[in-house]
């Protein structure tokens, strides 16, 4: 059975895409701990991040870290934290998460809760971001 993430990447669950290759697919987590909070997986489904082979890990964080230096320019006053937690969904993912202090990254805190004009308003600023190439 296919995850709810193979499902995004094949449109059958709508998303808000921040990037797509041949090969990865970003978007942003609808639970997100800050704004622009970014989920990167592969197109192939794996359920763990160290089960890809070789080409696809070091893919995916190639691909990771051209979405995060988009991020930077949609969020010039903030880092961007990484995080590979892998429990939630049987698809390996990786959590870009713009971020100013350490406590901001604690999958404990309180989500977000974003209207689809807001989540609209994030995608768009961080497209309008450099593409990636």
């Amino acid at each position: 059975m296919a995850s709810v993430f193979s499902k995004i990447i094949a449109g059958e669950i709508p998303s808000y895409k921040i990037a797509e290759d041949d090969e990865y697919y970003a978007f942003l987590d609808i639970q997100p701990l800050n704004l622009g909070h970014t989920l990167v997986v592969p197109k192939q489904e794996i359920d763990y991040i160290f089960d890809l082979d070789d080409a696809n890990y070091i893919g995916l964080q190639l691909f990771a870290k051209k979405v995060a230096e988009r991020l930077k320019k949609a969020f010039p006053d903030k880092r961007i934290g990484v995080a590979v937690i892998g429990l939630e969904v049987p698809h390996a993912h990786i959590h870009l998460i713009p971020f100013s202090k350490v406590e901001e990254m604690n999958f404990s805190n309180a989500k977000l809760h974003l209207s689809k004009e807001e989540f609209i308003a994030v995608m768009e600023k961080i497209q309008s971001a450099n593409s990636i190439s």
